[in-house]
Order: C-alpha cells, then structure tokens, then sequence
C-alpha cells in the first residue's frame, strides 16, 4: 500500500483520532490558562506525572477508579504548586513552568524505581486502562463507524470537553470573569474580582484537562508507563493553543493538524527515510506552524496601527 492510500485509509484516520486525543486535552487546559492571562509551561511535566500516578494508583488501589482518582489529584496537586509560586509568592510564570518540567522527568523515574524497581517502564505492574466505546447506531455504519466508534472513554471525553470548556469561557459568569482578568486585570480588579482566585481556579481546570492528557497515554494509547513518554506533547499543546487563538475549536483544529504530522510520521517508517527525520517531523510541524501563525499575527497588528493612525 502506498503512503497516499494508507494516509486516506480508514486505519489512518483512526489512528489520527487517537493521536490527537492527548494534545488536545492538554491544549484546551492551555486555552483556560490563557484566558485567564496565565502562561502554562508546566504542560510537559503534569502530563508526565499524572501519567506515571494513574497507572500506580490503579495498581495499589486495585481498580481503574484509584488510577483515575491518582492521575488527577496529582495534576491538582502539582497545579496547585504552581498557581501558589506564581500567583502567591510572585514567581515568574515561565520558570515555574521549567521547573515543573524538569522535576517531573527525574521524580517519575525516581518514583518508578521504588514501585517496580525498574527506571523504564511499569510493565511489571498490573495496568488498569479506560475502556473503549462502541456508539451505538454509528458503529453499524459503513466506513463511518470504523473511523468514529471504538475509541476510548477519554477521546470522547476531550472531544465533548471542547463543547464544555467554550460553554464555560462564554457563556457562564466565571469564564466572563476569567476572560476579563486575562484581558486586563487592573480593570477586573477595580470593580471588585479576585484576580488571584479567579486564576487559580484556571490553574486547576488546566491541571485536571491536563493530567487526563496524561493519563489517556498511560491508560489508553498504552496500557503501561514508559519513562519520558510524553514526548514533547505538552509542549505541541502549547503550540496548539497558540494556533488555535486560544479558542476552544481552534485548539482542536490545531491539535488534528499536528497529530496529523505525527501519524505521517508513523507511515513514514515503512519507508527508507532516516529514523531521525521521521522523529523530528512533528516538531517540525510545530515549528513551521507557529511560524506561520506568528506572521499573520503581525501582520493584523500593522493593519491595526494604520487603520488608528
């Protein structure tokens, strides 16, 4: 099968979903952050953990319910760190987020070694892992079943988070108060909004998108814990959120293109292409897109300037 027939093949377009799913939850917990005026470069390393703690918990507790509950109490846990360094005691943002991400490399390895014994992988533990869902009716549909159905609890789950979190920044009295503190919060200040809560609150919407990113690799793409397997994703998320204007269908528009190049790169190995450029294309991709959107950015701002001036 050629490279063009597999990349419109229902295989494919399966796989993009599935790909897609962890980018797009962590980037939509980018877009709450943004919102909010907060920069989020913690992204990498709460996906990274929460991953790690969903497969621990579901293995000590015994069920897919103490995983679930780890992963996400450890993004709260680690957000809520964030949020009081940058938003209490007036760290900058940027280096908060570093931190974040190079404790988690080295706390997930240590704490995988005292739980397995092992710095690689969770193999030995037993994994608990979301289930997958059949819909009804559509996965009797030619084709169209094959690509939509069966994927796992938490695709959906992001896929139905994109209808919530616009729900939430437009439509209810805390995404208004998000948006207005991220606008300009001296002005949501005068007239009496809590800027620190209100952020905060940001914070930990974003840690909970975030760790459910995490563990969807963990206990869903996987059934297993692999040392640094985010692999950049939370990074490619920020990216995303980027794109995507920091809206919630922008984000999922952003985050399928990229999955886009990382399932392409999955085809490519079939081919005699170095394995080092197959690796390097999603960020690639990454690159180029910020690229592109940074320049129609600019040139909107000067478009602006001349039409004030």
């Amino acid at each position: 099968m050629s490279v063009m027939n597999y990349i419109f093949s229902v295989d494919f377009l399966f796989m993009w979903i599935r790909v897609a799913t962890p980018i797009l939850l962590a980037a939509l917990g980018a877009v709450v952050c943004d919102r909010a005026g907060v920069v989020n470069l913690g992204l990498e390393g709460i996906m990274l953990i929460s991953a790690l703690f969903g497969v621990l918990g579901g293995a000590i507790g015994g069920g897919l319910i103490w995983g679930l509950a780890a992963g996400v109490g450890s993004a709260l846990i680690v957000s809520a760190i964030f949020a009081y360094f940058h938003l209490v005691l007036k760290a900058n943002a940027v280096l908060c987020g570093t931190a974040i991400n190079t404790m988690a490399g080295g706390l997930t390895v240590f704490a995988l070694q005292l739980a397995t014994g092992e710095k690689g992988t969770s193999a030995s533990l037993k994994s608990f892992s979301f289930p997958s869902v059949e819909i009804p009716v559509i996965k009797d549909i030619p084709i169209l079943g094959d690509i939509i159905s069966g994927h796992n609890t938490l695709t959906y789950i992001a896929l139905l988070m994109v209808v919530v979190i616009y729900i939430l920044l437009y439509k209810t009295p805390l995404g208004l108060r998000m948006r207005a503190v991220g606008e300009n919060e001296n002005a949501a200040e005068s007239v009496g909004q809590n800027v620190t809560k209100i952020r905060f609150i940001a914070i930990l919407i974003c840690g909970v998108l975030v760790g459910l990113g995490g563990m969807y690799l963990s206990m869903g793409y996987l059934n297993m814990f692999t040392r640094n397997m985010t692999a950049g994703r939370g990074f490619i998320a920020l990216a995303a959120c980027s794109m995507g204007q920091s809206t919630p269908v922008g984000a999922l528009v952003s985050s399928m293109v990229f999955a886009f190049f990382d399932g392409l790169s999955n085809i490519l190995q079939m081919l005699r292409i170095p394995a080092e450029f197959i690796q390097m294309l999603p960020y690639l991709a990454t690159i180029a897109g910020l690229t592109i959107y940074s320049i129609q950015k600019t040139a909107v701002m000067k478009k602006k300037m001349k039409k004030k001036g």
